[in-house]
């Protein structure tokens, strides 16, 4: 059964591995050359300019920008914007939240998720993942998650499908949830068989529902648990 799942899971993750490795060539595409061979010479060294982009003072400073510049960037880039936009559009819709749930938000990437939720007014939101995003994630392990058992109200994870460990992965969101608590899980979009054995991966908790959403720009299938 275990394996079977697993399999489940795999075909999923290479689902979402696809459309993310189409976008990022896509994006590779679009990225102009950032070092430019020089075509003017000049005569006078007080006015010449550097021999080629990479040469520029600005380059090497651009690669030391503090935390709070390249964040400040990132965060108001049209990309990050449609993406938050989708979470808030999403979590909005849940109707399952209020300013004082606790949340967290497993192998939550960049943060999204996180700034979605607290740019709606929740005070208690906390974004990990294997690697840290600062200051919206922090580093830990999904399988072995840093906190007492039932200290949260609710918890989200887009990412169970690339869970090494799916049923230990299952196992520490259930149990950092408290009881009446609840769990989301959005996987690549799949039908009424893949729900109910992804549902079976949770043994504490009962199946509230499942349906078909659009997340980031892509189908998804979203199902919602609740821990007994």
């Amino acid at each position: 059964m275990e394996t079977h799942i697993q399999n489940l899971l795999n075909k999923l993750s290479i689902a979402s591995t696809s459309i993310a490795t189409i976008t990022l060539i896509l994006l590779l595409l679009q990225i102009p050359q950032t070092c430019i061979p020089p075509n003017i010479s000049t005569t006078k060294p007080h006015l010449k300019f550097p021999s080629s982009t990479c040469d520029s003072p600005l380059l090497h400073h651009h690669r030391h920008l503090p935390l709070s510049k390249k964040n400040s960037r990132l965060w108001s880039s049209n990309s990050w914007q449609k993406q938050l936009l989708s979470y808030t559009h999403f979590f909005t819709h849940l109707k399952l939240l209020h300013n004082h749930s606790r949340v967290l938000c497993v192998s939550a990437g960049a943060g999204h998720e996180v700034m979605a939720l607290k740019n709606m007014g929740l005070e208690d939101v906390t974004g990990v993942d294997l690697v840290d995003s600062l200051p919206l994630v922090r580093k830990a392990d999904p399988h072995n998650l840093p906190f007492f058992d039932g200290v949260f109200d609710f918890i989200f994870t887009g990412h169970l499908s690339e869970a090494l460990y799916p049923i230990r992965f299952v196992a520490e969101m259930e149990r950092t949830v408290r009881s009446g608590g609840v769990c989301v899980v959005v996987v690549a979009e799949c039908g009424d068989q893949q729900v109910l054995e992804i549902v079976g991966l949770f043994r504490n908790s009962s199946f509230v529902g499942a349906m078909n959403v659009t997340l980031i720009g892509m189908p998804m299938t979203r199902i919602i648990m609740r821990t007994r």
